[in-house]
């Protein structure tokens, strides 16, 4: 199992490393940064919006997705007697979806422009819902390298067709946001045809059949990852959506916290790679009874070299970087680059919920899961209603901080009680003296007398090699699993 993580988790690295980062921080920061330009608070507007559309996904979803992925792991010859229910259900709540956006829409008093975006942006969530069901049963049946690609294919889509109209010459007209959401649908359009068309061959033909009682027993057991699902997405998105809707100004406000939330996110996906590859890998060991302590420790090293590194380096050049990618001056550049400080500390312990969480998930464990979004979902609201007003983007990125590092701590606590793997100090000690030394290094290397970008990027090669000096990441280790070794 070790060996199948590895080699598909390189395979999945390097596809979205080649695609994902240059979307988010390329077409999408740019489009940020043009509609910004000409139409000041829109695209705070458009990313409340997106918000919403993620919070209330848990009503499209209801957790069926992960509970696919884990079912079809442990017992994939269910996946031709489930396909075509599980498909006409999802379509069932598809349109249960777009009546509540639209309720919601009506109760939160939005104009009609802003509807018309809620309106394709739900779209957009309901063909992204049938793509990762899709890709559900490629995980679950661990075709990696199918799943692998649908991952990247919307992206690559949409990063043709923006750049073409960012940069094309197509049109004098400025950038609007209403076109980049659009050309998300036609991606996402394509991605659901290919990915629909994959899982087909192995599943049969579809055969649109509503089963009363199967749905019920399905909505049943995927509650539980539905509650979590719903917890966890209002604790990520709630913070865009009280700033457009609390302050004066919130829609530019909102703007300003997006500029660094968009170099979180585009990290953020490793993380959520990770989970994707780690859950029906976790499930199927659990329920063939296999010891999960290695994999799990070789996970975390992993997740914890990549997102120390990253997450301390971002917030020693934090002005820099938000500087250099949207020529922010002044009290913006002030509040966007403190914003993403505080949110590149907090990657770091989102990075562990995404190895521990899906340890708990794959266990079954989502009582104690479901507890912990709670609780963490409530703190967020609060200290955000309390800071925000005060300390606007700035606050929610502290909130952020503040409610990852719980949730990453009760997560780890929950491991070690429910599933008791081993786990020794001498491995604690190599975790933290590394971030120490990162920490270290950060702060030193804003002394040198050269351009931050290449102090930045000279940080990144030394914490490579420390990484690999200090037992974070073992070169002899990853090849001997790639050689089938124990």
């Amino acid at each position: 199992m070790q060996k199948k993580f590895i080699t598909n988790l390189i395979l999945v690295l390097v596809l979205n490393a080649l695609v994902k980062p240059f979307y988010i921080l390329g077409i999408d920061a740019e489009v940020l940064k043009q509609v910004e330009a000409n139409d000041p608070g829109s695209y705070g507007e458009y990313f409340s919006l997106v918000g919403i559309t993620f919070i209330l996904n848990i009503f499209l979803d209801l957790g069926i997705t992960n509970f696919n992925t884990k079912n079809i792991a442990q017992n994939s010859h269910l996946l031709k007697k489930h396909f075509s229910k599980i498909l006409t259900l999802r379509a069932l709540l598809s349109i249960g979806y777009m009546l509540l956006i639209l309720i919601t829409g009506l109760f939160l008093g939005y104009t009609k422009q802003q509807f018309e975006i809620l309106g394709i942006l739900a779209l957009n969530q309901v063909l992204v819902a049938f793509i990762l069901y899709f890709r559900s049963n490629l995980a679950g049946l661990l075709l990696f390298k199918q799943d692998s690609i649908i991952s990247v294919l919307d992206r690559i889509l949409l990063i043709g067709i923006c750049s073409v109209l960012l940069w094309g010459g197509i049109t004098e007209q400025h950038f609007k946001i209403e076109w980049f959401v659009y050309a998300q649908t036609f991606s996402y359009v394509i991605t659901a045809i290919v990915a629909g068309f994959l899982v087909l061959k192995r599943a049969g033909k579809i055969q649109f059949d509503f089963n009363k009682k199967f749905s019920w027993v399905i909505i049943k057991k995927s509650i539980p990852f539905a509650i979590l699902i719903l917890l966890t997405m209002t604790s990520y998105k709630t913070d865009g959506i009280m700033l457009e809707r609390m302050l004066p100004d919130g829609g530019i406000e909102a703007a300003i916290y997006a500029r660094g939330y968009r170099f979180f996110e585009a990290f953020n996906m490793v993380g959520y790679l990770f989970a994707g590859l780690l859950l029906p890998i976790f499930a199927r060991m659990i329920k063939q009874r296999q010891d999960v302590s290695d994999i799990l420790y070789f996970a975390f090293k992993l997740i914890l070299t990549f997102s120390i590194t990253l997450g301390v380096l971002s917030f020693f050049y934090q002005e820099e970087i938000i500087h250099w990618r949207f020529e922010s001056e002044g009290k913006e550049l002030l509040q966007a680059s403190k914003s993403f400080g505080m949110l590149m500390i907090s990657f770091i312990f989102m990075g562990i919920t995404y190895i521990f969480g899906t340890l708990l998930t794959a266990n079954g464990s989502l009582k104690w899961l479901n507890i912990t979004a709670l609780t963490a979902v409530t703190l967020n609201i609060v200290l955000n209603y309390i800071i925000i007003p005060t300390h606007g983007a700035y606050g929610a990125a502290i909130t952020s901080l503040i409610t990852q590092t719980l949730t990453a701590l009760i997560q780890i606590y929950l491991v070690f009680r429910i599933i008791k793997v081993t786990f020794d100090l001498r491995k604690l000690t190599t975790i933290l003296t590394f971030a120490i030394t990162i920490c270290v290094l950060g702060y030193y290397s804003q002394q040198l007398n050269y351009h931050w970008a290449i102090k930045y990027l000279l940080g990144m090669i030394i914490s490579g090699t420390i990484a690999l000096t200090s037992g974070m990441v073992s070169i002899k280790g990853i090849l001997g699993i790639l050689k089938g070794e124990n």
